[in-house]
């Protein structure tokens, strides 16, 4: 098998040849590629050979390409800080008041100049590997973490406990919408995959009751525009996403990112069979500060958890940090492939 025919079998609950192994590794992978976090966000060419080179290095069998998480925010007129060695990010939204969404005006994702790059990139990536490797289009921020960055996470949290309902769902719906546009687009680019993440949805931001009545219902609309173009979906929530797991599994989506702070067993006992789990080792305790025993150690486990289930690539459970061993990522692949 090649590496998409593997994550391709994952997905399908088909019992691939060797663990399939993606990365969410696009900080590590452009300083590995000798670029600057500035140069790898302002050239299509310059992202697409970072992932490229990563890709040949590790002998990766999907790339999961990702830009930053500000780009949609950045897109709906968000305030973003482009610091030269590190990702975009945004301190403060670019709505003042809730109400402030009702003259936002229509927002045009394929107008805005990162969007536009990183589109690119996929397109080029796609192209240069074809069918050989599976190419995930990561497709930013989904509408509710998407909602909270155009607010301001502090604004956005009292929004949602004494906000007006009429106008935190005119927020959302703009949200969504934004969301969409990217996966629609994301779709053009030829790639196997599409996903979202939705990092502040999760139960250390809101309890479970607010993500099922703010988050959960953009997310299923997610899944569905992403089937709609014929494509799998993937969703990442950050932190413990224990206490929703059963939520989540409604959305539909065709994989679950797991965070590291989400119970691998417990994750396996809910999507059993009915979704495919990415993930999940501590990217920073583990990949990037942990020593290559404790990585085999890790690793090891993990595959354990999930060697009588087809439906599971391995992952860090977050984005691996800048300044991660090339050994550990190294042991991680090896213990895998030997597995």
């Amino acid at each position: 098998m090649n590496g998409f025919e593997r994550i391709n079998a994952a997905l399908n609950g088909q019992k691939p040849d060797k663990t399939p192994i993606m990365l969410h590794n696009f900080m590590m992978a452009a300083v590995e590629a000798g670029f600057t976090m500035h140069q790898f966000r302002e050239s299509a060419q310059n992202m697409a050979e970072t992932f490229i080179r990563s890709v040949e290095k590790y002998d990766l069998d999907g790339i999961l390409v990702d830009l930053d998480t500000v780009t949609l925010a950045g897109s709906a007129g968000v305030p973003v800080d482009f610091p030269e060695n590190e990702p975009a990010r945004s301190g403060k939204g670019n709505l003042a008041e809730l109400s402030d969404i009702r003259n936002l005006g229509k927002i045009r994702v394929e107008n805005y100049k990162y969007a536009g790059i990183w589109l690119e990139a996929v397109y080029r990536i796609k192209n240069h590997f074809k069918d050989e490797v599976y190419v995930r289009g990561n497709c930013d921020q989904a509408p509710f973490s998407l909602a909270s960055m155009m607010r301001g996470s502090q604004e956005w949290m009292l929004d949602l406990m004494i906000g007006e309902a009429g106008l935190i769902d005119e927020l959302l719906s703009v949200a969504t919408d934004i969301s969409c546009q990217f996966i629609r687009l994301m779709a053009q680019t030829g790639c196997h995959m599409v996903s979202n993440g939705d990092s502040p949805a999760g139960p250390e931001m809101i309890s479970p009751d607010m993500y099922r009545q703010f988050a959960l219902p953009s997310e299923k609309i997610l899944v569905a525009e992403a089937h709609k173009v014929n494509l799998p979906y993937t969703l990442h929530i950050c932190g413990n996403t224990d206490t929703i797991l059963e939520d989540m599994l409604t959305t539909g989506s065709d994989a679950f990112e797991l965070d590291y702070k989400t119970g691998a067993k417990k994750a396996l006992e809910i999507f059993n069979g009915k979704a495919c789990l990415i993930g999940n080792i501590d990217p920073s305790g583990v990949l990037a500060l942990g020593t290559p025993q404790l990585v085999e150690k890790k690793t090891l486990e993990l595959l354990h958890t999930f060697e009588k289930n087809n439906r599971f690539i391995l992952n860090a459970g977050c984005a691996i940090p800048s300044m991660t061993p090339e050994e550990n990522i190294r042991m991680m692949i090896r213990t895998a492939r030997s597995f």
